[in-house]
């Protein structure tokens, strides 16, 4: 029975309810944007990593052929292991560069433009890959793989920037875990292409590096249908009127009035602040705790075994009795076995929450470290021992897909306001790639010296992370970005009164 009290409220429980259905379904024109900027932004981060394995032998032959031609002798073979390695690992180098300039160019262009002028190190980097086979250049695939670089950086950095400003505080989450969908799909589609049916062949391997221009000239084709960031048009730039056009295409007409009045609150906050560097999230007492957590999970995302279990696949595989000439096609299962993880969780996030599901992804990636380090340990006791490695390995990476790999872009875009967040992208970005150059040149040394028994230190990382998550990360769904910031502010400042009162203060502030 209901009473005149509820007959009152009833149409507004009824506009609340409608409007949280609304807010489910996101317009089609944001899905599409979502799809336009991560085309030619994390996808190329991800195709680019892959593409380069399928090759190896027939570079390594150019490079062989070339050498020969010039200098009437073979190339000795650490000087060609020195030259492949450059080409594999310039591509990092680029990236860290890309990092540490995407965040200003995104407040200088915007996060469109910067996405859109990022194209031309794709393209330019195409060009030259594609030119060293003809020219008989192989110093044309290192500086081409430093421009891919510098593309994957700058991507990486500006698109989860674009993603997390254009969505709706409530599908923030899902619709920002594009990042995560296309950097897997770029994965998977990189290491499918790289199959002997398709590019894989020797004579393919120019046209194979060429392909990285296709991304590109699609976003360019379809990025300039869809409008600038709102937020950036707002807040950074004070254009009104072109942000109600680029809410009211990427939301629709009744879909944004709350996300229209949380850009107000924040703009009201911003006012007289320039964007910050990142040397000054660094002075900002007030960040610390937001600047420490971008540097602590941007690292561990690296750091956390997953490129270990890469490493290792190959011999997971051999042993349990997988013929090599198939093995490629089982890594490619791997490949899509990340990607559909990455696509589950953007269906969990909005319900379960960005801190359940990274605890529980370092969490779980902490116990198959231990199981992996164990079947390693005992892998001839038994014919079922290498199926056990084999589960290892997929578990690994469903629980990577599902946590760090899925969450950590988002909790950059969420823990910073409009002036902070990308000179924390910078920050993050810049660690990000370090860490990878880092695990690139220091996991050889580690296999060698401690063998399976490497992941015991990836279980030390995973554990350390997942604490300090739950001990200082705050909930971030369904918050607005001031609200996430006023919670960090208030949980220094419970920190600061409980050493205020604590026994020590109180001993020294009495009378001797």
């Amino acid at each position: 029975k209901m009473t005149k009290r509820d007959t009152e409220y009833q149409p507004l429980l009824e506009g609340i309810t409608e409007t949280k259905q609304k807010i489910k379904c996101p317009n089609t024109s944001l899905l599409l944007a979502i799809c336009a900027a991560c085309i030619g932004g994390t996808f190329q981060y991800g195709y680019n990593i892959s593409i380069i394995n399928s090759p190896t032998k027939s570079v390594q032959n150019f490079i062989n052929q070339t050498w020969l031609e010039r200098y009437e002798e073979n190339i000795s073979e650490q000087y060609l292991t020195l030259l492949w390695s450059s080409i594999v690992s310039i591509f990092t180098i680029g990236g860290f560069i890309g990092a540490t300039i995407g965040g200003t160019l995104a407040i200088k262009f915007g996060r469109k433009g910067t996405l859109m002028m990022n194209n031309a190190f794709a393209l330019l980097a195409a060009l030259l890959m594609g030119l060293s086979y003809p020219t008989g250049l192989f110093e044309l695939l290192i500086i081409g793989r430093f421009f891919t670089g510098v593309n994957a950086g700058i991507g990486i950095c500006v698109q989860p920037l674009y993603l997390g400003e254009i969505a709706p505080r409530a599908l923030r989450g899902a619709m920002a875990m594009g990042t995560s969908i296309f950097i897997t799909g770029g994965i998977l589609t990189g290491q499918v292409i790289g199959l002997n049916e398709l590019l894989g062949k020797e004579e393919y391997w120019p046209i194979l590096l060429s392909t990285t221009c296709i991304p590109a000239f699609l976003q360019l084709l379809i990025l300039p249908w869809f409008p600038e960031s709102p937020r950036y048009l707002l807040i950074d730039r004070g254009d009104d009127v072109g942000c109600g056009t680029a809410m009211k295409q990427l939301h629709g007409t009744d879909n944004f009035d709350r996300e229209r009045e949380d850009m107000e609150r924040e703009r009201i906050s911003a006012m007289g602040i320039k964007p910050k560097k990142p040397w000054e999230l660094f002075m900002d007492r007030s960040l610390r705790w937001q600047v420490l957590t971008i540097i602590l999970i941007n690292a561990a995302q690296q750091l956390n075994g997953i490129n270990a279990i890469y490493f290792y696949t190959d011999y997971v595989f051999e042993e349990a009795g997988i013929p090599e000439v198939n093995i490629p096609y089982v890594t490619v299962g791997t490949g899509a076995c990340e990607c559909l993880t990455a696509l589950t969780c953007g269906m969990l996030i909005e319900s379960l929450g960005r801190k359940v599901l990274i605890i529980g992804g370092y969490t779980l990636m902490a116990f198959w470290c231990i199981c992996f380090t164990l079947t390693l340990t005992f892998q001839g006791a038994g014919p079922w021992i290498p199926y056990l490695s084999m589960g290892c390995v997929f578990a690994f990476i469903l629980s990577f897909g599902m946590g760090p790999g899925g969450v950590t872009n988002i909790l950059i875009t969420e823990l910073f306001t409009q002036t902070t967040r990308p000179a924390a992208y910078m920050i993050g970005g810049s660690v990000n790639w370090l860490s990878f150059f880092f695990i690139g040149m220091a996991f050889p040394f580690i296999v060698t010296k401690l063998q399976q028994y490497c992941f015991l230190v990836f279980l030390v990382v995973c554990v350390l992370v997942a604490v300090y998550i739950f001990l200082v990360v705050p909930e971030t769904k369904n918050k607005t970005f001031l609200e996430i910031q006023t919670e960090f502010q208030s949980g220094e400042k419970r920190k600061a009164s409980k050493a205020d009162h604590s026994p020590s203060t109180t001993l020294l502030s009495t009378p001797l």
